[in-house]
């Protein structure tokens, strides 16, 4: 049984409030979103539905930081992202949040592990230059058990030293979400994380975004517009114009169907 999400009955992971989103001006100016009232939950996993142009990947560009609102209020983990300047705001995107693309944005170059560990070396949190307490080998020791559990958990734990290349899709997708995972993000986007995978490979690589949310704790924001991908969501946010059409708490693929206006 479905239920409607209340979004007063928690503490927000991220949060808008008359999130618009306007390209271009007059009459060729194209309202992607249209004063947007949502908030997504920590701990759960959560997919942002609806048809094309219907503004879920300028949600999640907004909500993520990686795109300005033309008007409203945008907080993740707290922070009202207005009050950022643009370094502010990659500092913000690159220590609080992960990313998970329907391209694998790899480095050819770099093992699985390399990959993975590239966003602490981006961030300076080598064992010696990690902002934590303690002394670089209990620095060392905490990252290294951190990437470990979910290097575990993704199931690449054989894989680590193999390059991009020698890798199947569905590896390469769940090295890119370990990367987006083994760090100390406070929410991880996927956009369309699924969309270069066949059936299987889509399958765990979803299983496994579910699973870090299960096992890990960690907060997962998806765009998707595949409604087996939805199924593995905690969490439904659906779009239409621009505006939120609907929130769901666990919904079944009939309600999900009814919700999109769309057959099967």
């Amino acid at each position: 049984m479905t239920t409607t999400f209340d979004p007063h009955a928690i503490t927000t992971a991220a949060s808008a409030r008359g999130l618009t989103k306007t390209y271009g001006t007059g009459p060729a100016a194209v309202h992607a979103l249209d004063g947007i009232d949502v908030d997504l939950a920590p701990g759960r996993f959560t997919a942002i539905m609806g048809p094309s142009g219907s503004g879920k990947s300028t949600l999640m560009h907004c909500l993520a930081g990686l795109d300005r609102p033309s008007a409203g209020t945008v907080s993740v983990a707290g922070v009202d992202l207005r009050e950022l300047n643009d370094d502010q705001l990659t500092r913000f995107r690159r220590d609080k949040l992960g990313f998970v693309f329907q391209a694998f944005n790899l480095l050819p170059m770099l093992t699985a592990r390399q990959n993975i560990l590239l966003p602490h070396e981006l961030a300076g949190r080598s064992a010696r230059r990690r902002p934590r307490p303690g002394t670089p080998a209990e620095i060392d020791a905490t990252v290294k058990a951190q990437v470990d559990e979910v290097v575990e958990i993704l199931g690449l734990t054989d894989r680590l030293d193999h390059r991009p290349s020698e890798l199947s899709g569905g590896q390469q997708q769940r090295v890119a979400i370990a990367r987006a995972l083994a760090t100390d993000a406070a929410i991880v986007f996927a956009d369309e994380p699924t969309g270069n995978l066949d059936s299987t490979s889509s399958a765990e690589v979803l299983s496994y975004l579910r699973r870090s949310v299960r096992e890990l704790g960690h907060t997962v924001v998806m765009v998707t517009h595949e409604l087996d991908a939805a199924a593995y969501a905690d969490d439904v946010v659906v779009l239409a114009d621009g505006r939120v059409r609907t929130h769901l708490s666990a919904p079944d693929a009939d309600e999900l169907v009814r919700a999109l206006g769309v057959t099967r």
